[in-house]
């Protein structure tokens, strides 16, 4: 007869973070082990959370773009793309057409940035090697410094605006902007010939936090962690909002939607972003970047006074759908402003893609979902 003593049969409740106060992005796991393996995995959130939801309601329409700046504060052009969508449907505001050729082109260099910098993040998490995420920040500083010379910010940048955006960009700056993209795909083969191929990567990040598509589409998921599962969804596509329509580009997706697909998908994202910003840089017009009503809007933002209503406005973010619902009673201020952040549904599948797995996978199981507190908190 066999006995087991109650050591070898305890589990044991381990906290993972929170990290310090001062950093700007405080999460916390609270993992249930036995030996190295995950039994159970809470996510604990809500240490950022700013009240940006309420201050939306209290402030005006415009008043609410330096606040979305903040939320996921890598991709600030982007979430500024999404509040202003919102406004033009629910005050029945047009961009103008050299405005929409820049918001696209500032939303696409910002999906650039963005997956530049978590390959590299992810990579760093692994332990296996800094590099990449050094070629990564590189890149990025060439991109931050095209939003500094057309924003006066290199990452809260407050640019885009209902009808159009705030102000042109300098002279020069496309050109500048076409140089950094014909370049891009240089750096795009050297990051993966560094990278897709290497036995660490393939052995740490294959068959880890595997998830399958069914529970991806009932979750809620979005971004490249929908189409590493194998989803074909991409707001660009359904919706065809903006100009994305006028514009070819393809919408990769994963196999097996593990730690490796959801890496992999990025990448060619970033290629095929690259097309679209090719496409849009060689046919941008001249004209004003902001529509006469959305100027207005601008300069007297006190009188935009948008028809009793609600509209729903969003975008493909370069981490999944980014939606803003705003409810109108007449007034200056929203009656109803609310976020769908996709930091924050994404995160919502965490302990499926953990469980079974050892400690250390969840390090990169969490860097493979790609997530900013400042959204996922607001």
């Amino acid at each position: 007869m066999t006995t087991t003593s109650a050591a070898e049969t305890q589990t044991l409740e381990v906290n993972l973070g929170p990290q310090h106060p001062s950093t700007h992005g405080v999460f916390r796991m609270i993992a249930t082990l036995d030996g190295e393996t995950i039994l159970k995995l809470k996510p604990v959130m809500g240490y950022l959370h700013r009240n940006h939801e309420q201050i939306g309601e209290r402030a005006t329409y415009i008043a609410s773009f330096p606040f979305t700046d903040r939320l996921d504060y890598f991709n600030a052009m982007s979430n500024n793309f999404g509040l202003a969508i919102a406004i033009e449907k629910l005050g029945g505001v047009a961009a103008s057409e050299r405005g929409e050729y820049l918001r696209v082109i500032m939303a696409e260099l910002t999906r650039l940035l963005n997956h530049a910098a978590v390959t590299g993040f992810l990579i760093n998490d692994m332990g296996t090697f800094g590099t990449p995420l050094l070629y990564a920040f590189r890149e990025r500083e060439k991109i931050l410094d095209l939003f500094e010379a057309a924003s006066g910010s290199r990452m809260m940048c407050n640019y885009v605006r209902p009808g159009g955006v705030r102000e042109d960009v300098p002279e020069g700056w496309l050109q500048q902007a076409r140089e950094l993209v014909s370049n891009f795909p240089r750096f795009i083969d050297e990051f993966e010939r560094l990278l897709t191929d290497n036995e660490i990567l393939q052995q740490r990040a294959k068959h880890v936090g595997v998830l399958p598509k069914e529970l991806a589409i009932n979750a809620g998921i979005t971004g490249p962690m929908l189409r590493a599962s194998g989803v074909n969804y991409d707001v660009r596509k359904v919706d065809g909002y903006s100009i994305y329509p006028r514009f070819q580009f393809k919408v990769p997706l994963g196999t097996v939607g593990d730690v490796y697909d959801r890496f992999y998908v990025r990448i060619l994202e970033m290629r095929e972003s690259v097309k679209i910003l090719q496409q849009a840089l060689k046919e941008v017009p001249g004209g004003p970047a902001i529509s006469p009503k959305g100027l207005a809007l601008v300069k007297a933002p006190r009188t935009f006074r948008p028809a009793k209503g609600e509209a729903y406005g969003r975008v493909e973010a370069p981490k999944g759908e980014l939606g803003f619902y705003l409810v109108s009673d007449g007034s200056p201020q929203p009656y109803r402003y609310h976020i769908r952040a996709p930091s924050f549904v994404n995160l919502t599948v965490l302990e499926d893609m953990c469980l079974g797995h050892k400690v250390a996978d969840v390090i990169i199981i969490l860097g493979s979902v790609d997530i900013v507190l400042g959204e996922v908190d607001r």
